[in-house]
């Protein structure tokens, strides 16, 4: 039974707090239309692509619609968690989390048909790919579903925002940057993309929001964190690697070893700012600033 509607209390809700902060942006920035994006150009670059650099750039979608599925999927058993606990202002931003997943994996499916490309994509994903995205990613969110516990917690907010949204999905908008806008081709998708890594932006914030606060509950949390992430990063690398077919150059003229540094840092930027909040108090960590998680909102 319900004690008590916390919107009714004489306190309120965190109307301050960070969640809530993104919670407010998502209104303004996050409502975007996929259908609203013009992909004439895009159709005319597509045709003038050669096999090579269709293929890569067909692997890197590919990965990013099966990824915004499973995300879109995954995330339900962190909501229920957060909404048990009565924590209002992070369910109510998580309420434009999953919208917003929602939508990216339109984006990417209303792409691909407007290139023509309705095939199996699943010939675009390697082991590792798989091994992420089937078992890693679903088996630390749906342990959320019996197990409540901060350890729980902890590891699904590293696995799905530090990990696979702040290492993997990252080192993805680089990739486009280092194609696409490079050559000066694809307008429509390079839009969308740019609109979903803001979108995304604020899906890291949040993460990392989350783990500071279980850290500032219990310090020996982020010991759990860091573990975690030494699990992790090699699955990115060895992505990478099986991605490109131990090929030292892509089509479009980057290596392999630019991709490993960008991911590195990526993860380290991470790492650092939850470092950085060890030995903060509770109240120090609602006033979380955005520009502490390391992206752009």
């Amino acid at each position: 039974m319900r004690e008590q509607f916390v919107t009714m209390s004489g306190e309120g809700w965190k109307q301050n707090s960070f969640p809530y902060r993104l919670y407010r942006k998502a209104k303004k920035l996050g409502v975007w239309d996929p259908e609203d994006i013009d992909f004439t150009q895009d159709r005319r670059d597509w045709d003038q692509l050669d096999e090579r650099k269709r293929w890569e750039i067909m692997q890197l979608i590919s990965q990013f619609q099966a990824g915004e599925e499973a995300v879109t999927l995954d995330l339900l058993p962190l909501i229920m968690v957060i909404a048990k606990e009565g924590r209002l202002d992070e369910e109510m931003y998580l309420t434009t989390f999953l919208f917003e997943e929602a939508k990216h994996t339109e984006f990417f499916r209303h792409f691909l048909n407007q290139m023509g490309e309705n095939g199996d994509l699943t010939v675009y994903h390697t082991d590792t790919y798989k091994q992420i995205f089937q078992e890693i990613l679903p088996t630390a969110m749906t342990r959320l579903e019996h197990d409540h516990s901060r350890v729980a917690l902890v590891e699904a907010a590293t696995v799905y925002n530090l990990f696979v949204e702040g290492v993997l999905a990252e080192t993805g908008y680089y990739s486009f940057h280092t194609t696409l806008e490079k050559e000066g081709i694809m307008p429509g998708l390079l839009q969308g993309i740019a609109l979903l890594k803001k979108d995304e932006a604020r899906h890291i914030s949040y993460g990392t929001y989350l783990l500071q606060r279980c850290i500032a509950e219990d310090d020996s949390l982020y010991d759990v964190v860091m573990q975690k992430m030494e699990e992790l990063i090699p699955y990115a690398i060895k992505m990478q690697h099986e991605s490109i077919k131990e090929k030292p150059v892509s089509a479009f003229g980057t290596t392999n070893d630019l991709y490993n540094q960008f991911m590195m840092k990526q993860a380290h930027v991470r790492m650092e700012v939850l470092k950085r909040a060890r030995g903060k108090s509770l109240d120090e960590v609602y006033r979380y600033d955005e520009e502490e998680a390391g992206t752009v909102l």
